[in-house]
């Protein structure tokens, strides 16, 4: 059973998940994740997928994916487009973001609607045969489980990556959070199948650095894909495998005596502690664009 309590830090919102100015809109959306994952589809395009929608993005448009916060992101799609966010945009007026961007709305709407939801942080074999892509999808308590949601993947997305899963209830054999992909790479998993798509960073390096961001969503702060922080910076830190195993074992199971653990080892090393002055000032940035 899970405690009420701390389901309540993931019903309310985090330094990047609040609604500031677009609460009465989203109120009017359906409290159901079908619903708000369609509203995040009709906001946001993913920089590596615009091809797919017929769009070439102009110069500078790449820079909307170091938005962090929610509300800056909605505030971003007033500006390309003065129509009412629970409108559908067409493709070209989405906000360019990457697969954090689309957890993270999802996890701050369903929030807003008094769901517990986080973001997660890992890898998805469901887009390349035979590799697990360092991806993000968000999650909510269903009741009895935690529910994992991939609010990147629509229709068109479905068909694209001939997708048989529900994006909308996502196996937990097909997307591993940091730490089950850290357990499987030690378990024997050829760890050069753990990498980000399209680029050369492949390997046990980033399936390390991968629960590090798992971590620091668990405490309700989702930074950017890129924005690894303490001993994540640190490859050295791989050599410290009881605590990367047990980092990884606190990943895997995300619950309240989980997270207990993480707060003490957080008290005692700062090197695990996510850049709390860094994202302080971002949000102050974002939020003076109000």
């Amino acid at each position: 059973m899970t405690d009420k309590a701390f389901l309540e830090r993931y019903r309310v919102p985090g330094v990047f998940t609040g609604l500031e100015g677009f609460e009465a809109e989203v109120d009017a959306l359906p409290a159901e994740a079908g619903a708000v994952a369609a509203f995040v589809h009709g906001l946001l395009i993913h920089e590596g997928l615009a091809g797919a929608y017929g769009v070439t993005l102009a110069p500078g448009r790449g820079d909307e994916k170091q938005l962090h916060g929610a509300a800056a992101m909605l505030r971003q799609a007033m500006r390309l487009h003065d129509r009412p966010i629970t409108e559908t945009r067409a493709p070209e007026h989405r906000v360019v973001g990457v697969c954090r961007h689309f957890a993270t709305l999802f996890a701050a709407v369903m929030r807003r609607k008094g769901i517990p939801a986080r973001v997660r942080c890992g890898f998805a074999n469901y887009f390349q045969p035979g590799k697990h892509l360092d991806h993000w999808v968000g999650e909510y308590w269903g009741g009895a489980r935690w529910v994992l949601v991939d609010a990147q993947v629509d229709d068109l997305q479905r068909k694209l990556f001939n997708l048989t899963l529900d994006p909308l209830d996502v196996p937990r054999d097909r997307f591993l959070v940091g730490g089950d992909a850290w357990r499987a790479c030690r378990q024997g998993a050829d760890p050069m199948g753990f990498g980000i798509a399209g680029t050369e960073m492949w390997g046990l390096v980033e399936v390390y650095g991968d629960i590090f961001q798992d971590l620091a969503a668990l405490q309700n702060i989702e930074l950017l894909p890129w924005g690894w922080y303490g001993l994540a910076t640190d490859e050295a830190g791989m050599e410290e495998t009881d605590l990367i195993d047990r980092l990884a074992d606190i990943s895997s199971r995300a619950d309240e005596p989980a997270m207990v653990e993480l707060a003490e080892l957080l008290a005692a090393d700062q090197r695990l502690r996510p850049p709390l002055d860094r994202v302080a000032v971002t949000a102050k940035a974002e939020a003076a664009t109000l």
